[in-house]
């Protein structure tokens, strides 16, 4: 079966995978200022079949991702939004204007959970999209990341310093204000737009901060480890 790497250049991350026979065989991640770092990596691959990109980094991360996978002879596939693909119908306005992973990561969504979901990547931003029973993309929202919060607070907010705290049910430091209020800042955007879902609508969560914002989280959610890899793959095909 052919072999397909999938890439997904976000702001501060590029992640990448390899499917092969069915399967993630190798997955991974890098900061945007070491992608040297995937030479060697992609180095120690086998043949590439196909390779898939969203990139929402910009042109000049562009170029180095052309240059590095240059080494395989296979085609490439620039992910952009379109009206419709994999069973999803698209009503940004303009359809082409929603970003290539939040389009990628509702493919995903939609191959995983064949019903109403909404679909939320915890990333340095953190995008919350709902995605209908009939695969129809009904809108979505974007606000800063926890950790994109956090440095607002420390850099504008005198005396706040930057340390790590913990989500708690009632906060007496500083660093836990923060950290939960963050959190909580999170959980009730993504709770108020689920609310106004249809009944039973299912949450998936992916991205670098699922975790912690699922945690603050009072509905049911299931963790994907990275829907925008999954709708990917679909695309690609």
């Amino acid at each position: 079966m052919a072999s397909v790497l999938a890439i997904d250049c976000g702001n501060s991350i590029l992640k990448w995978g390899l499917h092969r026979d069915g399967a993630w065989v190798r997955k991974d991640g890098v900061p945007l200022g070491a992608l040297l770092r995937l030479e060697p990596q992609w180095r120690s691959l086998e043949p590439v079949d196909k390779i898939v990109v969203s990139n929402v980094a910009g042109h000049a991360l562009g170029l180095e991702i052309e240059r590095l996978i240059a080494r395989w002879q296979a085609p490439v596939v620039h992910v952009t939004a379109s009206p419709a693909a994999c069973g999803v119908t698209n009503t940004y306005e303009p359809p082409e204007r929603l970003g290539a992973d939040r389009w990628a990561a509702l493919v995903g969504a939609r191959a995983i959970e064949n019903g109403a979901c909404l679909v939320v990547d915890a990333g340095t931003a953190t995008t919350a999209d709902m995605l209908g029973a009939d695969g129809t993309f009904r809108g979505g929202i974007i606000l800063p990341g926890i950790d994109l919060m956090k440095r607002a607070l420390t850099q504008h907010a005198a005396q706040l310093s930057l340390s790590e705290g913990n989500v708690v049910a009632e906060p007496r430091r500083t660093a836990d204000a923060i950290e939960t209020g963050c959190a909580l800042a999170q959980a009730a955007a993504i709770e108020r737009l689920h609310a106004g879902m249809d009944a039973g609508a299912r949450c998936l969560v992916s991205g670098g901060n699922a975790a912690k914002v699922v945690r603050a989280l009072r509905i049911e959610t299931r963790v994907v480890d990275n829907l925008v890899l999954e709708g990917l793959l679909r695309l690609a095909r």
